[in-house]
């Protein structure tokens, strides 16, 4: 805990945005979404979230021919969430397998978004916030993803890289369905994302 701290303390803001939250002008992330901010500093997540987790959803190796051989890169997509209603995805590219893993963790924090977090389910209806509000629907590439509603001691009834997603985001029970090419990773995961952007933006 000391260690995360002293990197905190060692970040030196580049942006406007970055100097209002050490400033203490702006002292949470519902703030910068309300007046219309632009993340483009992934510590301003870690120092509004310290609570924040990531998780390694793919890796994958990429090859290309290039004049001079094969060239390997590896291909990262990290989830990240505060598991009460805050939720990241991105994407990193690297020679280095732990670097891609890296640029990924940040570009998820500068994708962070709000989720929704409610009790939509007809069998439930209790007032604490631990499924979503309402169906939501995602897509990705060729995946489509329906979140529903579940009552309380359900569990997450999906895939275990799903559930560790939705997990990420707040959600302890819910109903799920997939459709697509599921195993696209990338599609699967943006899918989600775009499910839970939904919880805002149709609620």
């Amino acid at each position: 805990m000391g260690g995360s701290k002293e990197k905190v303390e060692e970040w030196k803001p580049r942006t406007k945005l970055g100097m209002l939250v050490v400033s203490k002008h702006i002292t949470s992330l519902e703030q910068i979404f309300e007046q219309g901010y632009r993340l483009r500093e992934p510590e301003i997540v870690k120092y509004l979230l310290p609570d924040l987790k990531s998780e390694v959803i793919h890796v994958g190796v990429v090859q290309k021919q290039t004049d001079a051989g094969e060239l390997t890169r590896f291909s990262a997509i990290v989830a990240c969430g505060d598991e009460q209603g805050w939720f990241g995805i991105g994407k990193g590219k690297a020679a280095q397998m732990r670097s891609a893993i890296d640029k990924a963790t940040r570009d998820a924090m500068l994708n962070i978004i709000p989720v929704k977090l409610g009790c939509g389910s007809w069998e439930c209806r209790c007032t604490m916030k631990h499924s979503v509000p309402f169906k939501v629907t995602g897509k990705g590439g060729s995946v489509k993803i329906e979140i529903i509603p579940g009552p309380r001691g359900l569990g997450l009834v999906a895939g275990s890289t799903i559930t560790t997603m939705l997990r990420l985001a707040g959600l302890k029970d819910a109903w799920t369905r997939t459709f697509g090419s599921t195993s696209t990773m990338s599609s699967t995961a943006y899918a989600v994302y775009n499910a839970l952007r939904n919880t805002y933006s149709i609620g």
